[in-house]
């Protein structure tokens, strides 16, 4: 557990160097597979979320559902995955933040312009057309670019208010 919390400690920086290796050895150089590949294999972070809601959860609970006859699996699936969907939700709403936002990651891995995120693109826009004349352009541009993280927001937003009555232990 300390070592999971010692490499939330490590700046995402530090790692830079290496996966840059690692990636150009795998041949994903140019590609999309640097800067979503990584996100499925999860966050010390939210592993860390993952574990503090787990060890909240009612002995109680498990217990109960043990009587009433159910395996683990069942358990897993019946009582704990509805439980978790807030963490869940603020898990799926900050990986796609962090990936969606990502402007350093782009900008190592990416050269052909036409693979370019929205982060690049948006630098580039600023670049080009930049500057005190043409503040709404990129003001416009941006505004799209934050578009889908609200959406996503207001899409997640009934799973944050529903997990805290789900699973309840009465008594």
């Amino acid at each position: 557990f300390i070592i999971m919390l010692a490499t939330m400690m490590l700046p995402p920086q530090v790692t830079m160097i290496p996966m840059f290796i690692m990636f150009r050895w795998l041949g994903w150089i140019d590609t999309f597979l640097p800067l979503v590949v990584p996100t499925f294999f999860g966050n010390a972070f939210f592993i860390f979320m993952f574990r503090q809601f787990f060890s909240q959860v009612p002995e109680a609970l498990v217990e109960a559902a043990r009587i009433d006859g159910c395996g683990y699996l069942r358990i897993w699936w019946r009582i704990m995955l509805p439980m978790c969907r807030p963490v869940i939700a603020i898990t799926a709403i900050f990986t796609f933040m962090f990936v969606w936002n990502d402007f350093l990651g782009p900008l190592i891995y990416l050269h052909t312009e036409s693979n370019y995120t929205l982060a690049i693109a948006l630098n580039s826009f600023r670049n080009q057309f930049g500057g005190v004349s043409n503040v709404h352009l990129l003001m416009a541009a941006s505004l799209v670019t934050m578009i889908p993280c609200v959406i996503l927001f207001f899409a997640a937003q009934r799973h944050f208010v529903g997990g805290l009555t789900l699973g309840a232990v009465k008594g």
